[in-house]
Formats: C-alpha cells, structure tokens, sequence
C-alpha cells in the first residue's frame, strides 16, 4: 500500500486515514496506540524511512488483536511537521514503510490520526490547544465517530502521560505505559499513574511485548 499524502490531510490540516472498515458495522473496543517510542523505536522527530526500526514485540500485539478483530488505531502528535521540521511528504514515507513492514508479517493496522498542531507550530498549525493534540481526545472521538468504536471499552497504549491522559480524557477503559521511548522517566510514569481512578485502570510495562499477557482486551472474550 503506498500512500499519497494530499489524499490524507484534511482541510483541517489533520491527518486522517482510515484503512479498515473492521469496526464500522458493530461498535467494538478498539486498541489505540502511540507511535513513537511504543511501535518504533524513538528517534526524535522520525522523519526518514531509513531510521524506523520496529519494538520488538510490536507485530505480535497487532497481530493477537487482528486475530480478535480488534482495531488497532495509530495515534500521534507530529510537532515536527507543525514546527515545519519536516513535511507530511515525509511522514507520508515513514508511514509507507512502517505499514509495508506489518503487511510482509501478515498483520494490520486500522486507521491512522496524526496531530501537527502545536503553541509553537508555524503557519496553519500554530494552535494554543488543539482539541486533536494529545493530551486532548480528539483523535480518539474522531475514531469513535468513524469507526464506530465503543470508546468506554477500549485501552490505550503510549509512552507519554499525555497519551495516557488523552485515553482516560476521552472515557477508554484504561491506559498502559510503557517503559520504551520517553516512558523510561519515572517523572512521566507517575504522572501516568496519577491517572488512575475508579473508573480507569492503569498499567505500567516494559514495553508492548508485555502486553500480550497483561492488555485486558486480549483476556476478554469479545463473541
């Protein structure tokens, strides 16, 4: 699959690309994630196809929830093209090779949403608080919209708080932060286990790969 980026950015000079219609005929939980430092390796500001380089453990998670016919929704802020560090051209291409090395291990995402906004963007991407920039829910609402997506069941995965904040913000059922990436500093672990409450349950683990056996998705039966 090769990706034309002037198809995918919206009017509203977001990302939007929906490549599953796996969730639209039946609201099911979904599997958000980050993408940076949870599914590739961080590099700041990945911009180049040649620097992604895949976490191990990343294509079994995705692999286990296709298998559940679970969707699984990338979901990241790209400062880097509000800051006009780089453009969506070359998010495009980052884009095009992490989906070419899940498609040749036979797994899928579903849909991908990326935020450029930012209060220190450029031009059309300079933004206060943009209501798609984690942590604010946007793109989880804009998922839930699309794809139908039973938002009060569906777990989050990132390496920031402010991933993990963006999930409970938006009524998911729980977050788990991983210790990959920026999710190595206990100052952002505590502000994610902070989070906890009630109503939101969180996990803090190694990396994805720990989530085969602690993500409560994959331990409920979803017939």
């Amino acid at each position: 699959m090769s990706i034309d980026f002037n198809f995918f950015v919206t009017d509203e000079n977001v990302w939007l690309q929906i490549i599953s219609e796996k969730g639209t005929t039946c609201e099911r939980p979904a599997l958000f994630m980050d993408r940076d430092g949870v599914i590739v390796e961080e590099v700041n500001y990945l911009h180049r196809k040649e620097d992604v380089s895949l976490i191990p453990g990343a294509i079994e998670i995705i692999r286990r929830a296709n298998i559940l016919n679970i969707p699984v929704i990338i979901l990241t802020n790209q400062a880097g093209v509000g800051r006009r560090y780089y453009s969506w051209k070359h998010f495009a291409e980052v884009q095009n090779e992490i989906l070419k090395i899940l498609g040749d291990a036979d797994v899928n995402i579903d849909a991908v949403f990326a935020c450029p906004h930012h209060p220190e963007a450029r031009g059309p991407y300079f933004h206060p608080n943009h209501p798609w920039r984690k942590p604010n829910p946007g793109m989880l609402t804009i998922a839930e919209k699309k794809m139908k997506i039973n938002i009060a069941k569906s777990w989050i995965i990132g390496d920031r708080a402010s991933d993990i904040r963006a999930g409970a913000n938006a009524g998911c059922a729980g977050g788990i932060h991983v210790q990959t990436g920026h999710g190595i500093r206990e100052l952002e672990q505590n502000a994610s286990l902070a989070l906890a409450n009630e109503n939101f349950q969180i996990k803090i683990l190694p990396s994805i790969a720990e989530a085969i056996t602690e993500l409560p998705l994959f331990m409920k039966s979803l017939n």
